[in-house]
């Protein structure tokens, strides 16, 4: 690994360490690391326990566990300099043991995890892109469980026995992570070195496809149809009072949205089993311009809400992707027909004078987003 010096046009090279010299600790350094940062490992993924011994009759314990956007468990496993001869046995161990976990036991796990500090439910909502929890789907099947093991070195009886598992089509991964060092400056390279990325491409688009087939029978459920009864009446009341939602088609999905009039923002509508809202969401993709954009509009939180004719409620989200500024009836469900005259009313009393208050900040948004 080179550092850049733009000035003198040079590159300088940093100075490979072992973890060992730089005295880091797998359970407290390498471990908290990925566990606060999931998306060093090359995608969005969802920590729900450290250091999990939930395990029936073993003492054992794996060091991470965690979901990703399809429900899938993923086990990682961290090693340090050098990956040991046994880590493959082992995280194949605890996905065995994993492949029982309900989605009841899942979100036990995860709560345990959270402790007192948030609701599990909600963040599974949040993680999932604001599904309800009756229709995420988690750890579906015996073999949908995937393995992620991390080291600075992997052994050859590790990297013969991963790629042999590959062929059976066994969902693991083996990311090789390097400290660097500069001056008094430390970095870390994180790179993926099995399955090679083309392997992987072709791996995730039969997993999408699996994923693709579940929702084909979910659609068949009572839920979806229920969705798109209520999406059909509300665009049909909607289009009588204003042509905010007019090029809408009605959903099995609980949102609709639409642009607001810059890319990756939107005023998305939500409905579930027990409450309805309106909300613009920021997700142009990266993590760190979301955070920027959200900053920058929060600045003019009190105009906002002044033009709006009320307080929003400002979701940063640090440990996820999008953020959400959004406005929120509880206690309706789309599932009570009865509900819907005032569902639809709120959903379109709000989503109206969202846009309204919005459209002066998101110009505002635009010509910074340009300009930094």
């Amino acid at each position: 690994m080179y550092l850049i010096d733009k000035n003198s046009n040079r590159i300088t090279k940093l100075k490979q360490k072992t973890f060992t010299e730089l005295r880091f600790r797998e359970r407290d350094h390498l471990q908290e690391w990925i566990a606060n940062n999931p998306a060093s490992l090359g995608e969005e993924l969802l920590i729900i326990q450290k250091e999990f011994c939930g395990f029936t009759e073993t003492n054992e314990r794996l060091d991470l566990l965690a979901l990703d956007k399809l429900g899938n468990i993923v086990v990682i496993e961290n090693k340090l300099d050098d990956s040991g001869k046994d880590v493959t046995w082992q995280a194949i161990k605890y996905a065995s043991y994993c492949a029982s976990l309900t989605k009841q036991d899942i979100i036990k796990i995860y709560q345990d995890y959270l402790g007192s500090s948030a609701i599990a439910q909600d963040k599974l909502c949040d993680f999932f892109e604001g599904k309800d929890i009756s229709e995420i789907v988690l750890n579906q099947g015996l073999n949908s469980q995937r393995l992620i093991l991390v080291a600075a070195n992997f052994r050859k009886e590790v990297t013969s026995s991963v790629l042999w598992l590959l062929n059976f089509k066994i969902r693991l991964q083996c990311f090789k992570v390097t400290p660097f060092e500069y001056d008094e400056q430390l970095f870390l390279n994180v790179e993926q070195i099995l399955p090679t990325k083309e392997t992987e491409d072709f791996a995730i688009s039969i997993s999408t496809k699996a994923q693709e087939e579940i929702e084909v029978q979910e659609t068949l459920k009572n839920r979806h149809h229920v969705r798109l009864k209520f999406w059909e009446n509300f665009i049909n009341y909607s289009n009588s009072k204003n042509n905010l939602f007019s090029n809408n088609s009605p959903s099995k999905e609980s949102w609709i949205g639409k642009g607001i009039g810059m890319s990756g923002v939107s005023l998305n509508l939500v409905v579930s089993s027990n409450y309805c809202r309106s909300e613009i969401v920021f997700n142009r993709g990266s993590k760190e311009e979301n955070k920027e954009l959200f900053d920058f509009i929060y600045k003019m939180k009190d105009q906002i809400e002044a033009d709006y004719g009320g307080e929003l409620t400002w979701e940063r989200m640090d440990e996820n992707v999008t953020c959400r500024i959004k406005d929120q009836l509880d206690g309706l469900s789309y599932f009570e027909e009865t509900d819907w005259p005032t569902i639809n009313e709120f959903l379109i009393d709000s989503s109206v004078r969202m846009e309204n208050a919005f459209k002066e900040p998101i110009r505002k948004l635009n010509l910074y987003s340009k300009n930094r």
